[in-house]
């Protein structure tokens, strides 16, 4: 079975192993071709920004459901006798949920009595706006924890509709697989939120059954890869104790994703990401297999994109490309269609 790379074009030789055969550049013409536009970042801030807006939406809401109810208590201490906001009261005083599930009723009690006590009672007539504030406070530290996770799954989103879309153009029939059930649902390209719910792509190529498999521990590596490209049915992965993802020679590419857009952070990223390539190899290089490897960024610099653009000559690194470039994300999925 052969496939391309961006900088090599390999076929598979005996028990596995990979063979450089001639050297090409498809859409990579030099390390700058790797580098994010100025553009592309600012356009990634943006799209940061409006995503925090929109999660923080329903948090909103509820303090201003919560300023009213609150208006009906004529002191701070009188809003010990709102049942009805009692959770909110001890989020404003700074308990989380899960800290919650914890504390008996005494300690809730005694948690909202210090908040008035330190907080709401020296506010005075303005008790109300302060609870809301401290309930917005706690609320925007729990909404920025979910934040530093948000690039990368709004890099992951773009990855998977990139696919879906290069395999419906290709006419390829597909199928992906439910993150809430596991089950398996025939694709269409028409229906929105796959790519916020899908944790795993089927197609077919030449005769043969493909299965991309996201953000799973890959048992011969033993950590996380963000992309698994696998020779197999969707049924294989199913199967609780036969799953092919348990099968090293089923692999056929592994790559890492990183969707994060801050410049400042690009390195680090890139730092995390080849480690986690050299893992890739080695583990599998035990087994004498050699699947195809390959890097997606956001955020890539000069620096960073002269290292990579490196392995993809010497054949270290099997593909790479920029994510907030078009062309780039358009050939890459179309090289694992093809694999």
């Amino acid at each position: 079975m052969g496939g391309k790379s961006c900088g090599n074009v390999f076929m598979y030789g005996e028990r596995g192993k990979l063979v450089s055969k001639i050297v090409c550049n498809k859409f990579l013409k030099n390390s700058t071709s790797l580098v994010t536009p100025y553009e592309q970042t600012r356009a990634g801030f943006v799209a940061l920004a409006l995503e925090k807006n929109r999660l923080g939406t329903p948090y909103i809401e509820e303090a201003k459901i919560l300023k009213v109810e609150a208006s009906k208590a004529k002191t701070p201490v009188s809003l010990l006798k709102l049942k009805n906001i009692k959770a909110a009261l001890l989020t404003a005083a700074g308990v989380s949920e899960k800290a919650s599930s914890h504390l008996t009723d005494e300690d809730k009690t005694e948690a909202i009595r210090g908040l008035i006590e330190n907080f709401l009672d020296p506010s005075g007539k303005d008790f109300v706006e302060e609870l809301v504030y401290r309930f917005l406070l706690t609320k925007g530290d729990s909404l920025g924890g979910s934040m530093r996770n948000l690039a990368g799954k709004l890099g992951e989103k773009k990855f998977i509709r990139a696919l879906i879309s290069s395999l419906s153009v290709r006419g390829r029939e597909f199928g992906w697989r439910d993150s809430k059930t596991n089950k398996w649902i025939k694709g269409d390209d028409q229906v929105v939120d796959i790519e916020a719910r899908a944790n795993a792509i089927s197609w077919q190529t030449e005769r043969q059954s493909r299965v991309l498999m996201f953000n799973i521990v890959v048992p011969i590596v033993t950590k996380n890869v963000d992309l698994s490209l696998l020779n197999c049915f969707e049924k294989d992965i199913d199967s609780a104790v036969k799953s092919a993802y348990l099968y090293p020679e089923r692999y056929i590419a592994l790559g890492e994703l990183k969707g994060g857009v801050d410049p400042a952070g690009a390195d680090e990223h890139w730092k995390t990401a080849n480690s986690a390539i050299e893992r890739i190899r080695k583990a599998f290089a035990a087994k004498k297999l050699k699947p195809y490897t390959f890097f997606i960024g956001a955020a890539i610099e000069k620096s960073m994109a002269k290292e990579i653009f490196s392995q993809l000559r010497k054949g270290t690194l099997s593909c790479a490309g920029n994510l907030t470039v078009d062309k780039h994300l358009i050939e890459i999925c179309g090289w694992l269609i093809d694999l």
